[in-house]
Formats: C-alpha cells, sequence, structure tokens
C-alpha cells in the first residue's frame, strides 16, 4: 500500500495495490503491521457501513472527550467526497480540512486521526461507506459542525439546495460555537 501525507498532520490517503485480472480484483485493505509501522499504532475496535443515494451528507461529526475516535473510511461501492476537518485549539492546521474523492475506482482510504469532525457527500446515484473505529459509539459524547461554516468554508461539489441532511445535521453548531479539542 501507499501512504500519502496530507497537508495536515496525522490525515493519511491511503492507496492500496490492485491486482486485476479477468475474474475482477482483490486487493489487501487493512495490514496492521504496515498500518503501525506508515501511520502509527491504532487498535480498532468496531466496523460500520452506510448506505447513501445521491446527495446525502454525514456530517460533520465527531465525539468528544475520551470517547473520541480514529476512523479508517473507504468507499465499497459509488463515489463521495470525504472530508477531514482539524478541530484540535493547539494545531497549527486548525480549522483547516482534508478533502479526498474516495470510490469504488481508486479503492483509496482516508485516515482520520482523534480530534477531527469527519463528513462526506455521496457524488454517485447510491454509495456504500464502510469505516473503522478505535472506540466504540457513544451518543451522549456525540457532536456535529455545520457542513456549510463560513469560518471552514469547505468548498462542496454539490450545491446545499441539492443535499440531503438529517435533522441532527441540519442542527450542528457553527464552528465558533463547537466544543473543540484542547
Amino acid at each position: 500500500m501507499n501512504y500519502i501525507k496530507t497537508g495536515i498532520d496525522g490525515v493519511y490517503i491511503i492507496e492500496p495495490r490492485v491486482f486485476n485480472d479477468p475474474r475482477g480484483y482483490f486487493f489487501e485493505a487493512f495490514k496492521q503491521n504496515e498500518f503501525e509501522e506508515n501511520v502509527g499504532k491504532v487498535n480498532f475496535v468496531q466496523d460500520n457501513e452506510s448506505k447513501s443515494s445521491r446527495g446525502v451528507l454525514r456530517g460533520l461529526h465527531y465525539q468528544k472527550g475520551e470517547w473520541s475516535q480514529a476512523k479508517l473510511v473507504r468507499v465499497i461501492k459509488g463515489t463521495v467526497v470525504d472530508v477531514a476537518v482539524d478541530i484540535r485549539k493547539s494545531s497549527p492546521t486548525f480549522g483547516k480540512y482534508v478533502m479526498v474523492e474516495l470510490s469504488e475506482e481508486n479503492k483509496r482510504q482516508l485516515f482520520i486521526p482523534r480530534g477531527f469532525a469527519h463528513g462526506f457527500l455521496v457524488l454517485s446515484d447510491e454509495a456504500i461507506f464502510t469505516y473503522k473505529v478505535d472506540n466504540v459509539y457513544a451518543p451522549q459524547s456525540e457532536a456535529s459542525i455545520r457542513f456549510d461554516d463560513p469560518i471552514i468554508g469547505i468548498q462542496w461539489p454539490i450545491a446545499a439546495e441539492e443535499m440531503l441532511l438529517s435533522p441532527k445535521d441540519e442542527a450542528g453548531k457553527s464552528f465558533s460555537e463547537a466544543e473543540l479539542f484542547d
């Protein structure tokens, strides 16, 4: 696998080596020892999967305090733009974001460490999105930042009027009001 550093420390794009033949393809999606050599030690404890239609925006989500999560995300079917926002107040990239296209074609993954808000927008008719996390879901610790917060200034490739959001995401806090990491 190819581990690509992004403009934000700790966030990596991971490109697998894909072996294609007339029957289809094969690739290793995760190899712990290789991951630890390139990214660091992370103990993933849960795998999650979601299915969404075009225009669905999920995010920008994170969990606070002891329940924060690192994530390794990828798309099994379809195409999304995936975003990780640095919400670590002490970071030199505080408030900055990484955006990367993840698709069934490019088979890229994105590693997002703790201290980031995360979201994705579906560009294809349908997308199946999967992610590994290093901490369990804790609803009492969940938080959400508005996808269209002007301080962050994410340039989404679909107009806001065309997006489908959950009530929770519509009620996300502004970046200036959100409880962030020290």
